[in-house]
């Protein structure tokens, strides 16, 4: 059985585009719109609306969205699993990331995974705790780096614990300091990152009762850091993102340390790919997590 338009259309939802999943799946446009079509004519529905504001999704298409996702997903899990009697020679492991772990960790975890087995491939989806949840949740991922704790209704793993540190510009009066003083946040101009609905960051100031300046508020690791090099304000990164930093910024401790728990989690391990579950072991017996195991 193909699923091939299936998997087109859900594509298509997830990029918004027919360009971006015709490039996405290897396919032309044309390609795209002919899978499409084909399904709603057969179906004898309207699954889609296109028009010059996006794609989405008519109430039609909403309803027997679950439906295609579990019909995608069963028949990954039978290539999977076809490909694990004969020695899991191929697979799919669809991986969501924030940007700190997809820069620190992957690069040596999937090297050194396709070592063992070089025919499984890796989708990776990146965005920030809530993306990563929701994506989770719907099986357009099958596992996802995430902070700690997940919902009581996901499967996790702790992998490590990651400092909160406070980055100030190189002139800053404090710069000199051991450790940046916890209640001095609140009288400074503070430049936000934001990681979704809820994250350490904001905790920290509730558990203070802390009232920060915002100035600003962003997406992105690396522009929080660009702005506190030409002085706009202070910040709080995860030590993990400020590995690599090329920016001149000045690190410090808060009086009060801080820190996020990092893991691996996913919806459950009853329904895991025969190539997961030989990521997860992989992940699990990473010797920098082992390590972070032992010491938590």
């Amino acid at each position: 059985m193909s699923t091939h338009r299936y998997e087109a259309f859900l594509k298509t939802l997830e990029t918004g585009s027919l360009t971006k999943a015709a490039a996405a799946l290897g396919y032309t446009q044309s390609s795209i719109s002919h899978m499409l079509n084909a399904m709603e004519k057969e179906w004898r529905l309207t699954l889609l609306i296109r028009d010059r504001s996006g794609i989405r999704l008519t109430s039609d298409g909403q309803r027997l969205l679950p439906y295609i996702r579990n019909m995608v997903q069963a028949h990954r899990e039978l290539i999977d699993e076809t490909a694990n009697l004969r020695g899991l020679r191929s697979g799919l492991i669809r991986l969501a990331t924030f940007t700190s772990a997809a820069v620190n960790w992957l690069p040596g975890l999937i090297q050194t995974f396709q070592q063992e087995h070089p025919g499984v491939d890796f989708e990776l989806l990146h965005g920030h705790y809530t993306d990563i949840e929701n994506w989770l949740d719907t099986g357009q991922a099958d596992c996802g780096f995430q902070r700690l704790p997940v919902r009581s209704d996901f499967e996790s793993r702790f992998l490590a614990q990651d400092r909160l540190l406070v980055i100030l510009p190189e002139n800053h009066p404090l710069a000199g300091e051991e450790r940046f003083p916890i209640e001095a946040l609140g009288d400074e101009s503070f430049l936000l990152l934001e990681e979704g609905t809820v994250n350490e960051i904001t905790e920290i100031f509730n558990l203070h009762g802390i009232h920060p300046k915002v100035r600003f508020t962003a997406r992105d690791d690396y522009a929080i850091i660009s702005m506190v090099e030409s002085g706009l304000g202070i910040s709080i990164l995860p030590e993990l993102v400020l590995n690599r930093t090329p920016y001149r910024v000045v690190q410090k401790e808060l009086s009060i340390p801080a820190y996020r728990k990092l893991g691996i989690c996913l919806k459950s391990s009853e329904h895991a790919s025969p190539a997961l579950r030989k990521f997860l072991e992989h992940v699990a017996d990473y010797p920098s997590f082992r390590q972070a195991e032992a010491t938590k």
